[in-house]
């Protein structure tokens, strides 16, 4: 857990506008996945909602967020090459509500930056690729840890033993999130 984030996220004012701690995780974790690195200049203003205006009262405390962004995101970029990246604290599966909110507000924040990166996604994986198999599984099962509930009642139509198949989900996310990362550099150095 980045202290500097929390630290920023804990002013109140701050806190309504910006991503929370664990959206804003899962979408610097999208960004530090992307084939091609896309300059945080042009995308750290969605986590405010992508306003031209930024929240902040002073360029210092831009500063010391934009500073944070970059250290979760160089985090997790190591993590994803080296085959380390695991799910941030507070994620896990929960007995009540299928996966913790913080499982699910990841989920949300990759997503979102996914939507930034999907061009390059679909440039270097596409549709027709064997690559687009491992990109659409990434995808369909951070899709399903995002809303739980829609994918549980999916899954038990099928008839399957959706809670097993949701612990075998949230499991493997690490391992085809690195593998994804790693495929797509790959596919940009080609």
């Amino acid at each position: 857990m980045s202290s500097q984030l929390n630290v920023i996220l804990q002013d109140q004012h701050l806190a309504e506008q910006l991503l929370n701690e664990s959206q804003t995780r899962g979408f610097v974790t999208a960004m530090a996945a992307a084939p091609n690195i896309i300059d945080p200049a042009e995308w750290l203003a969605f986590l405010w909602g992508g306003e031209e205006i930024s929240p902040f009262s002073t360029h210092d405390e831009l500063e010391a967020y934009a500073n944070a962004i970059i250290d979760i995101w160089n985090e997790a970029r190591k993590a994803l090459f080296e085959s380390t990246w695991k799910w941030p604290e507070g994620c896990a599966l929960d007995d009540g509500q299928i996966v913790t909110q913080e499982t699910s507000d990841f989920c949300e924040g990759m997503l979102q930056g996914w939507q930034l990166a999907r061009d390059d996604w679909e440039t270097i994986m596409p549709p027709e690729s064997e690559d687009n198999a491992l990109l659409g599984g990434v995808l369909l099962s951070i899709s399903l840890l995002f809303d739980p509930e829609t994918a549980l009642e999916a899954l038990s139509e099928q008839g399957a033993d959706a809670l097993a198949q949701f612990e075998e989900i949230f499991n493997a996310i690490p391992t085809m999130l690195c593998g994804l990362t790693q495929r797509g550099a790959q596919l940009v150095e080609a």
